[in-house]
């Protein structure tokens, strides 16, 4: 055999490894959180980060389906190991353990049946409320409805599915959710947002009270670093939820929501003012029914005050003491020149006359810095005029509502959403929205444009010697670099790793003056670059290439236009690097062959159209010992499409992945047919694996299930990787190998001696074979320096107790000189094409019969 399986032992050491590290996880349905999808299979963001870092720390996870309070029960008692979308409440925090970095940021919010015209918390007096039992919301509102006497009907649900059944039933008014869950069930059964938002929260996994905290320090970790990286994991799963803040914080509703809320508590404060000017009159019960109001008054969770003529404070309520740190007998009597900082006392007396003045509410979002500590508060406003009974105006009454909170969270979310954690820069996302806007301004004015691709030379270099840090420290400064001298109508943004874009509008009207003006931009760009950075108190000199595309040169298609100034930037960086170049016709002409072969190749995947032909590998008495599989591709229109072309088209299109599963598939499917044949039954069949294939989430789950499903031994399929996983993520790698060599598959290293593989990481991984590249076997006869690696190679297979497979032997001279040099196993023209597996097969059949 040209591969070997790995030692029983290692398999049984990963085996009871792997059973230690099991995971029972509490699934509840909360989608798009968490949710049992179509396939009853675990999904959603949460469930998505949960499987992200459990892949990386080789932790398996039991799904266990369970109603919300069940859920949390079996989690105290143990039953469960792990629950995801868990709130931190006092009473929690004494049954629970949890991590310190949040998962997830959410609010609470109130959604009613058509008719009911909730605004505020007091219009939920004589409803009926369905709301998740044990919920922080349940202990929250039922709070607040004793302290406001409110009388409410509490419908205590197990799910919030049936909590949104009970409202659809009318076995309930109104419903209590999240505004994940909240916002997606409201539009599919036709239910009202209520403007009652209340309780921003944050979420996490919980574990039983004690457990687990080694495990709750890495789920901190992978989130800090994730939140960090804009292509991380946790930013594909926030993508998910589509959180997308409007433009305009505070929607009409909700002003007029606290208008009409403030006005009902207008009415009760004025009624206490009024019990005041009278108390010496007024009886004992009128007392108690003063001081009643005034705890209501001070059980809101607003800012109630009242202020006479000369804006001076005349009554404060308990939250308002709380704001100035101060006891109401030191605020009465003051104006806000005590509290509040210049501008937002001039902005506060702006309003405070249109109220006194003019008679107006006003309802206003202010922005008030504390004098005391200068820390900024944000407030929705409400005042209105108080009246004496001729009309006059002898005082304002306001009701502000703190969202600093809310803002915080608004802002952050919009910042995760469009711009790039690390540079602060627009990510791909805000980018392409602003490309599509600038593609409709030249369609109306006729001016040129452009974009700029613009990639730093040997990037991998700095993180490879320098360290992760130099290199983020890099990309910080490259993006202060080329925010310099932007006009307002440019855009500059990252588009991942070391990638920058730079959209040029309003160039010119002439494609040749624009063609001028551009170049010159790009040539400025590059010269920048020629200045050093500054890395870790070193001088660095950093050269980008730089690819320019017009907008005229992709006729208004976004999708053209990113394919133009991506091929003009690999014709840049094949051109020698430190260069700009533009987009030009050929270019053209490759990006329709390479449309057209994308649009063919995603039709072979789903029409099961491509084929693997399979080369031989043979040892030094020339015996078959094991097979290749090399994938083709012929297309009616296209022909027999070359590999080094649709693989890269794969790469770029994303398509690489579900070419990689058809690949492995039938691989499987072709050594399952080999099990009754007795000359192909022991053979060892290999595949190539991309990086990206590797890495996909599914990836080591999809092997697994193909060999389940073909029912052959591991050990008869041997993945090819290359050197590009030593540099990544050594450790996922290695993770994801011992993995699947426990089940027997074997790995081969592709392509050895061509990339950069640090010899350390390579022992560490579970390989069976070295393969030799090609381009050192061509010129081994003429070239010392090849031959020099070519025995390195070998000398370090040896050393290793690895196979060594030299590829690309053509020649009998070649094949001598390598078991000269004491290569044992070969693969190439020299010993036999890549043909049809039958062709194979039967020449296998015939060389055993003749043996």
């Amino acid at each position: 055999m040209a591969l070997s399986q790995p030692p029983a032992a290692d398999n049984t050491a990963l085996q009871t490894d792997v059973s230690q590290t099991v995971l029972r996880v509490g699934i509840y349905n909360n989608p798009p959180k968490l949710f049992l999808n179509a396939s009853q299979q675990p999904d959603g963001m949460l469930w998505y980060l949960l499987e992200q870092i459990a892949e990386r720390e080789s932790w398996q996870l039991e799904a266990v389906t369970c109603d919300w309070n069940d859920c949390l029960l079996m989690l105290e008692q143990g039953a469960l190991d792990l629950m995801p979308d868990v709130a931190i409440s006092e009473a929690r925090g004494q049954r629970f353990s949890f991590h310190s970095e949040p998962a997830l940021l959410s609010w609470s919010q109130i959604f009613e049946r058509d008719g009911l015209g909730m605004l505020s918390m007091l219009d939920i007096d004589q409803t009926r409320i369905a709301v998740l039992q044990g919920s922080v919301q349940h202990d929250y509102l039922v709070d607040l409805a004793a302290s406001f006497g409110i009388n409410v009907q509490w419908v205590l649900v197990d799910s919030l599915e049936q909590a949104f059944a009970a409202v659809v039933n009318n076995d309930a008014d109104a419903v209590v959710s999240n505004h994940f869950y909240g916002d997606q069930q409201s539009a599919q059964l036709g239910l009202t947002q209520t403007p009652i938002i209340f309780q921003p929260i944050q979420l996490y996994y919980a574990v039983p009270a004690g457990r687990h905290a080694s495990k709750l320090q890495r789920i901190d970790e992978h989130l800090a670093a994730w939140k960090r990286d804009p292509s991380s994991p946790y930013f594909e799963a926030l993508a998910t939820v589509r959180v997308e803040p409007p433009l305009s914080f505070i929607p009409p509703w909700v002003i007029w929501g606290l208008i009409i809320l403030s006005s009902g508590l207008l009415v009760s404060f004025v009624f206490g003012v009024i019990l005041r000017a009278r108390v010496a009159e007024k009886t004992a019960s009128l007392l108690a029914s003063e001081n009643r109001l005034n705890t209501i008054l001070n059980s809101v969770e607003a800012y109630i005050y009242i202020k006479d003529s000369q804006m001076r404070y005349q009554y404060v309520n308990k939250k308002v003491c709380e704001l100035f740190s101060l006891p109401a007998d030191q605020i009465i009597g003051k104006t806000d020149a005590a509290f509040f900082d210049a501008a937002t006392c001039e902005h506060l007396r702006e309003n405070d006359l249109r109220v006194l003045r003019s008679g107006q509410r006003v309802a206003d979002e202010e922005s008030n810095i504390m004098a005391h500590d200068q820390q900024e508060h944000i407030f929705i406003s409400v005042k209105l005029p108080l009246r004496n009974p001729d009309g006059s105006i002898y005082a304002l009454c306001g009701i502000s509502t703190d969202i600093t909170e809310h803002k915080q969270i608004r802002n952050q979310l919009h910042q995760l959403a469009f711009f790039d954690v690390l540079t602060g820069l627009p990510n791909r996302r805000l980018i392409l929205d602003r490309l599509d806007h600038a593609l409709g301004g030249r369609n109306k004015t006729g001016f040129e444009g452009a974009v700029l691709y613009i990639d730093l030379d040997n990037f991998k270099t700095v993180n490879d010697t320098l360290g992760h840090d130099a290199g983020d420290q890099l990309l910080q400064q490259v993006a202060k670099r080329l925010e310099r001298g932007l006009l307002a109508t440019d855009s500059i943004g990252r588009l991942g790793a070391d990638e920058f874009v730079l959209i040029v509008e309003d160039v010119a009207q002439n494609s040749v003056d624009a063609l001028v003006r551009v170049r010159d931009i790009a040539e400025f760009l590059r010269q920048q670059f020629n200045q050093p950075f500054e890395l870790n108190g070193m001088p660095y000199v950093c050269t980008v290439s730089i690819g320019v595309v017009l907008f005229s040169d992709a006729n208004g298609n976004i999708d053209n236009l990113l394919k133009g100034a991506d091929l003009a930037l690999a014709a840049a960086e094949v051109s020698g690097r430190n260069k700009v170049q533009f987009f030009n016709p050929a270019m053209q002409i490759e990006v329709t062959r390479r449309t057209r072969i994308e649009k063919a190749l995603r039709q072979a995947i789903s029409h099961n159209s491509l084929v693997l032909h399979i080369q031989p590998q043979v040892d030094c008495e020339g015996r078959i010992v094991s097979m290749e599989g090399l994938l083709r591709m012929t297309d009616p229109e296209l022909g027999m499409v070359s590999p080094a072309e649709f693989i890269s088209v794969a790469e770029a299109s994303g398509l690489i992945v579900p070419l990689g599963e058809w690949v492995v598939a039938t691989a499987c499917t072709l050594l399952a047919s080999w099990q009754h044949n007795a000359a192909m039954k022991e053979m060892v069949l290999a595949v190539n694996v991309s990086p990206k294939q590797f890495y996909h989430e599914q990836f080591v789950k999809h092997v697994l299930s193909c060999l389940d499903k073909s029912g052959i031994p591991g050990k008869s399929l041997a993945l090819e990787v290359t050197e590009s996983l030593l540099i990544d993520d050594v450790d996922t790698t290695i993770q994801k190998m011992q993995v699947l060599g426990a089940k027997g598959v074997q790995f081969a290293l592709d392509d050895f001696g061509t990339g950069y593989a640090s010899l350390s990481y390579l022992k560490r991984l579970p390989l069976t074979q070295l393969k030799i590249d090609q381009s050192f076997v061509r010129d081994l006869l003429v070239d010392q320096n090849d031959e020099a690696i070519v025995r390195t190679i070998i000398a370090l297979g040896n050393s290793l107790d690895l196979q060594v497979v030299a590829e690309g032997v053509e020649t009998h001279q070649q094949a001598e000189r390598l078991r000269e040099l004491g290569c044992h196993f070969f693969q190439g023209y020299y010993f036999g094409r890549p043909q049809l597996a039958s062709e194979w097969q039967e020449q296998v059949q015939s060389a055993n019969t003749a043996l």
